[in-house]
């Protein structure tokens, strides 16, 4: 069965474009070392919840939008070789601090599918 990182993050509207480029480079880099698929979505329904939502995990402003992400591998095995290799590729190297979006409000994480059709 696969393995998925997904990320939730905001980027500022100002910015989408600059994010649209350095994702683009992202999938690409991705792909040629084994991801299976790369997906970047804007958010287009995502309500600020009462409680929880998209939007308030990575308190996002009102000069923000959501970007939900996600990269398929054949395992975990896969997915730790994959991003070892993206880690290391120089195509990615750059100033946190120059990054399109607030990376401190990124959420991220793996995980293991349980269904898939």
């Amino acid at each position: 069965m696969s393995y998925v990182d997904g990320f939730v993050l905001a980027v500022p509207k100002a910015n989408l474009d600059a994010y649209k480029e350095m994702a683009r480079l992202g999938g690409t880099v991705w792909m040629e070392h084994g991801a299976l698929a790369y997906v970047e979505c804007i958010g287009d329904d995502v309500p600020y919840g009462e409680m929880t939502s998209f939007p308030r995990a990575v308190q996002a402003k009102d000069d923000e939008i959501v970007v939900f992400s996600w990269v398929v591998y054949e395992s975990r095995q896969s997915r730790d070789a994959v991003m070892a290799k993206v880690m290391a590729d120089e195509r990615l190297k750059s100033d946190w601090s120059a990054m399109p979006f607030d990376g401190k409000r990124m959420i991220f994480g793996g995980f293991q599918p349980f269904i898939e059709l």
